[in-house]
């Protein structure tokens, strides 16, 4: 029994089985159909706006919800969102976040109440307890009942607008942003005064610009903005200054960053060790400003460019402008947008006009029939007429002899309003009202029909009559800027510690109880130098092998050609010692470098590194073997020429040598550096950018005055910021005196003044430092001349020699009087003739292309005296071998050696 059970309970689960396999269904079509149905319904019905009106979906169900409720006063948000639903399938809460971004960018929507704050993030209040209602400019630009074309909501019961008449191009003034199925959109926002004159341009015929403008402010490089197209791209950056050495301010922050996150990166940063600050102070209100203090000892100037490499205070932004078109996704760039969002306005006010027209020909018909019925008492034709069929005819057959001048015939429903006016507008007629009337209409008729003759021109007449509306106020907020690039490593915080192990040959930040070489951070290279001549860079870590024998560690710098190293080495164990100057400038990382003459048994006899390339003298001892006559002589490095690292070098000695000594430090031997200030960036550079500001030497200085009173001579520093306020920057001549006149707010008088900076890389204030003294004038010419304006016109406008009204003093002197009465302009005048003495220019060696020296040039050289070598240096290295050949056949069974010059 229990088999034949089990029997039949297996044989209904096979019936079952095969069941269910035959009721299987396959999607693989349902699966491609609707996908595609619903990736449709998301970027046409959802995520990405139209190109006619510039609205999402639900942007244009808002303001539609909005006009239907709309009688000038507030609506509470909650009754416009619950309004929006009949038109739009999908949650309050949705709905509630557009109508928010609506209202933040400040154009459509006038807000009452807590609607959030765009720069600080904080959310707006719940929607029962906000209000708000349609702009001014809404109401004017974006509604038209006429031109709008009309559909049925998504339950059939409401109309709804298709697109909304929009006449402006606000697409491109709001922006926009959505992620649909397989494609995004991010239109960045731009001026509204801009897209007007951009438009009217447009209309114009004239080529036009536009470039993004952001609510929050900030500095924005449009270098690559590529018109909004995909690849395109946007750097913004926060607006920073310095408030004193200590004290950083934030002004204005990156567009799609709030000041709670550009906060939390400055802190984030600072915890990783990539900047240095004490604190943050976050006093935003209506407007940003954010204190970050610094340490002391801490770099105002770098802590600016490391606040841009390693935070939120500079971010990138890449547009992809996306639009649907004919019910189709569009890439196309904001230029084309703008065109058709004008050719839009355009085909709009046409239609508008078209409809004026057609509305006041009607009326002046009309107006007409009724001066014609009433003044020829045609109403008294049909005081006995019994049917409405013969009021009809007997009014019509009373009109005819009088309508020839009408533009159309008289129609029955024309004749039906005539028997609808009343009595007493007949009794009270007033046939020169309706002549003047009549004659009214006739001039808005020819009114409109010139506009559409010339509907370009009402066009920009209607776009300029936009920009005087509602223009005020919506000035450019971000500044445009070219953005320099900033190496991370050379504004990156030091805050780590490098130490070396030469013995075992580690290097790195965890072998505390090893040699300190200096303060590093985590994103430094480390260039190493070892004693068998090989070299290579590596990133900083805790601990790294880098091989036996380490006689240099540094950070490296890429592209340093000013770092110089001295280096005289042994070529293998028994061959001669060279010596060779050279630079690193780029390596592969991890890579051994060679520079002992591809020697691995090469020795390192004396290394130097020189961070401004000055070049040192040493002394040769050789060791006393066999009949050498020279033991010791000195060699200066100076008279060596910089060249690449793989360079041999020459020849010191074919001899052993026993010792060098350093015997006295050198100077630089690099060329000046010629300096440029790039005023569109305001930085320094060494790129041919903007106006050149001289040759500078290691020892030179620039001159920097600001409007503020303040002076100083500093070294030139790349990454140096300048004050908005700087109105003198050129290099510093100790000895050339600055001449000034300013007005003293302690005894409210005006003096001149002429000193010297006694104490360079010191900045110092050269006016009084009462609160109402004010710099009128600065001068560095050596005999500055000034005429200076009265504000009286009585008195006559006098020249000033600075030379001959006051010797030079010192910079805190207060000057002498120049006058009590009030100056208003002081103009700079053609300085006096001066001969400045000029030294002698001293032959500087300039850094060389990677070569190597030939053998036979190089003992050539080698048996040279100094005399001749200089010559070889001067190019004529033909002339001087030919001696040096010459000379050492003559001097062949002479075994001593001799000095290399």
């Amino acid at each position: 029994m229990e088999e034949n059970n089990n029997y039949e309970h297996e044989e209904e689960l096979n019936n079952e089985h095969q069941e269910a396999a035959e009721s299987i269904t396959k999607v693989t079509g349902m699966y491609k159909e609707w996908f595609l149905d619903y990736a449709s319904y998301v970027i046409l019905e959802r995520a990405v706006p139209s190109i006619e009106d510039g609205f999402k979906p639900v942007q244009r169900r808002i303001m539609h919800s909005m006009k239907d409720l709309d009688d000038g006063r507030y609506n509470k948000v909650a009754n416009i969102v619950g309004h929006t639903m009949q038109y739009h399938p999908h949650g309050d809460a949705s709905i509630g976040d557009a109508m928010v971004q609506m209202g933040q960018k400040e154009l459509l929507i006038d807000m009452q109440g807590n609607w959030g704050n765009v720069l600080t993030g904080d959310r707006a209040a719940a929607s029962r307890y906000i209000e708000a209602r349609l702009s001014k400019f809404a109401l004017d630009v974006v509604f038209n009942a006429k031109t709008t074309e009309w559909q049925l909501s998504y339950d059939g019961r409401k109309k709804e607008p298709v697109n909304l008449p929009v006449k402006f191009p606000l697409l491109l003034a709001q922006g926009a942003e959505g992620i649909a199925v397989g494609l995004s959109t991010k239109i960045l926002p731009h001026n509204f005064v801009e897209l007007i004159d951009a438009s009217i341009k447009y209309l114009k015929g004239r080529s036009f610009t536009i470039v993004p403008d952001f609510i929050t402010g900030g500095i924005a490089d449009v270098t690559n903005y590529n018109d909004g197209k995909r690849g395109g791209k946007v750097r913004v950056r926060a607006k920073i200054s310095a408030l004193d050495k200590k004290t950083l301010v934030i002004t204005e922050i990156p567009f799609g960053t709030t000041t709670t996150s550009l906060i939390d990166s400055i802190l984030k940063a600072n915890d990783k060790g990539k900047i240095k600050i004490k604190r943050i102070e976050d006093n935003t209100a209506a407007n940003v400003e954010i204190l970050v203090h610094l340490p002391t000892n801490v770099s105002p100037d770098k802590t600016i460019d490391a606040l841009y490499a390693f935070t939120s205070c500079e971010n990138s932004i890449s547009p992809l402008c996306c639009v649907i078109e004919d019910n189709k996704p569009h890439f196309i760039g904001v230029t084309e947008v703008l065109k058709k969002s004008t050719d839009f306005t355009v085909e709009l006010l046409k239609s508008e006009l078209e409809i004026q027209l057609n509305e006041l020909e009607e009326q002046w018909h009309f107006s007409s029939l009724e001066r014609i019925f009433i003044e020829n008492r045609i109403y008294r034709d049909i005081e006995e007429v019994e049917t409405w069929e013969g009021v009809i005819k007997a009014i019509d057959e009373g009109l005819k002899p009088h309508t020839k001048h009408l533009k159309r015939e008289v129609t029955e429903e024309d004749i039906v309003r005539l028997t609808e006016i009343r009595i007493k507008k007949i009794s009270k007629f007033d046939i020169d009202k309706a002549k003047q009337f009549i004659e009214s209409l006739e001039e808005k008729i020819a009114e409109v029909k010139h506009h559409l003759d010339n509907l370009i021109t009402y066009a920009i007449d209607y776009f300029k009559e936009l920009k005087t509306k509602y223009g005020k106020g919506k000035e450019r907020k971000t500044e445009i800027r070219i953005f320099d690039d900033i190496v991370a490593t050379k504004v990156v915080m030091r805050n780590s510690k490098l130490y070396v192990n030469r013995e075992e040959g580690f290097i790195g930040t965890s072998l505390k109880k090893d040699e300190f070489v200096c303060d590093c951070a985590d994103i430094d290279d480390i260039i190493v130098f070892r004693d068998n001549g090989s070299m290579m860079v590596t990133k900083v870590d805790s601990k790294t092998f880098v091989g036996k024998g380490i006689i240099h560690v540094a950070v490296f710098k890429k592209k340093d050609k000013r770092s110089v190293y001295n280096m005289i080495y042994k070529d293998g164990t028994k061959g001669p010692s060279y010596m060779k100057r050279f630079n690193v400038t780029s390596v592969t990382r991890d890579k051994e470098y060679n520079l002992a003459n591809d020697n691995d048994k090469s020795k390192v006899l004396y290394f130097t590194a020189n961070p401004n390339g000055e070049a040192e003298v040493v002394t040769i001892l050789l060791r006393s073997v066999g009949s050498i006559k020279k033991l010791k002589w000195d060699i200066d490095f100076a008279d060596l020429a910089i060249k690449g690292r793989s360079v041999r070098g020459n020849l010191v000695s074919k001899h052993p040598i026993k010792k060098i000594e350093f015997k006295e430090a050198g100077v630089s031997t690099l060329k000046p550096r010629k300096i440029w200030f790039d005023e569109t960036v305001q930085r320094l550079n060494v790129d041919q950018r903007g106006e050149l500001l001289g040759e500078f030497k290691a020892e030179d200085k620039i001159l920097i005055a600001t409007q503020s009173g303040k002076i100083k001579a500093v070294a030139p520093n790349l990454e140096m910021h300048f004050d908005n306020d700087m109105i003198v920057l050129e290099k510093w001549n100790p000895k050339k005196p600055i001449s000034a006149v300013y007005f003293d707010g302690n005894k409210e008088r005006y003096f001149v003044k002429r000193f010297l900076i006694e104490t360079p890389d010191k900045e110092e204030i050269f006016i009084s430092e009462h609160e109402k003294s004010q710099l009128e004038i600065v001068a560095t010419d050596f005999r500055p001349i000034a005429e200076v304006v009265f504000s009286k016109r009585s008195l006559e406008k006098i020249t000033l020699n600075f030379e001959e009204f006051i010797a030079v003093k010192g910079i805190k002197a207060l000057g002498n009087q120049l006058t009590t009465d009030k100056i208003r302009q002081i103009n700079l005048l053609d300085s006096l003739p001066y001969e400045e003495e000029v030294e002698e220019p001293v032959e500087e060696i300039e850094v060389t292309e990677e070569e190597v020296l030939d053998t036979e040039l190089e003992l050539a050289i080698e048996e040279q005296p100094k005399k001749e070598f200089d010559t070889v240096k001067e190019d004529k290295a033909n002339k001087a071998l030919q001696n040096a050949l010459k000379k050492k056949k003559e001097n062949r069974k002479d075994d001593d050696q001799t000095s290399l010059f």
